[in-house]
Formats: C-alpha cells, sequence, structure tokens
C-alpha cells in the first residue's frame, strides 16, 4: 500500500448540497424552506426554548435544589478500590499517585463497597461507619 492509493471509504465523502439553483436541482425557489413564515426568512429563527411567547417550559416550572461547588473537591474509595491499591498504609498523597482520586481531591471518605482483605492503615481519610467496621475487622486502623 502506497500514500497515493489511499482513498476514503465508499460513501464517507459527498457533495454539499446547493439550494436555491434552478428547478432541476429539486431544491430551488425556496430551497427547501417552503413558503413564507419566520423560518423561511434570513436570519429568522428564534431562541432556544421560545415557545412563540407562551411562558417557555423552563421557567413555568420551578426552580429546585442547588450543586455544591464545593463536591469537586471531595472524593470517595471503595473498599475494594483499596484493596486493589494493595498498600499498608494509605493517605490523600500515595491516593493521588496511584490515580484512585484527581489532584484537586481534599478530602476522602472510605466506603462500604466490596471487601477488604487486608490490614490498612488510613490516616487523614475519612470512612462510613460500616467501612470503618469492615476494615478494623481486617485488622486495620483508622487515624
Amino acid at each position: 500500500m502506497q500514500l497515493n492509493d489511499i482513498q476514503p471509504a465508499e460513501g464517507a465523502k459527498h457533495y454539499k448540497r446547493r439550494v436555491g439553483r434552478g428547478i432541476g436541482s429539486g431544491l430551488g425557489k425556496t430551497a427547501g424552506r417552503g413558503h413564507k413564515g419566520q423560518k423561511s426568512r434570513a436570519g429568522g429563527y428564534h431562541k432556544v426554548g421560545f415557545e412563540g411567547g407562551q411562558m417557555p417550559l423552563q421557567r413555568r416550572l420551578p426552580k429546585r435544589g442547588f450543586k455544591s461547588h464545593l463536591l469537586k473537591f471531595n472524593a470517595e474509595i471503595t473498599l475494594a478500590g483499596l484493596q486493589r491499591l494493595g498498600a499498608a498504609e494509605v493517605d490523600l498523597l500515595s491516593l493521588k499517585q496511584a490515580g484512585l482520586v484527581g489532584e484537586l481531591i481534599k478530602v476522602v471518605k472510605i466506603i462500604k463497597s466490596g471487601e477488604l482483605k487486608m490490614a490498612v492503615k488510613l490516616t487523614g481519610i475519612g470512612a462510613t461507619a460500616g467501612a470503618k467496621a469492615a476494615i478494623e475487622a481486617a485488622g486495620g486502623s483508622l487515624a
């Protein structure tokens, strides 16, 4: 195979449709826009969500809840994730170096999902009640 032999797959390339170029093209005169109306005019359209003057759906429904901007600094690690890590002592820095949490993370919490069969010493990391019991049952500790 040579560079000059390479061709795009069959049907991958097609000509741009030229509209408004006579009746023989099938898209002459109104150019596929139909007759009259806002959508047929140049530059004539409405913003997303506009309902012709009727109160739009996103304004009829009540506002509800919020998403905290601080969530980007929190992370969760499962017991299975700790098991895969395979380290005897775990802190925030070791989790970041292993790629289990992102670089922005400041608060990490262990949740009870999966199993932990080895003793792990956690430093500066929180845990749910169930995860704490599982860690201590495996011979580990939280500090």
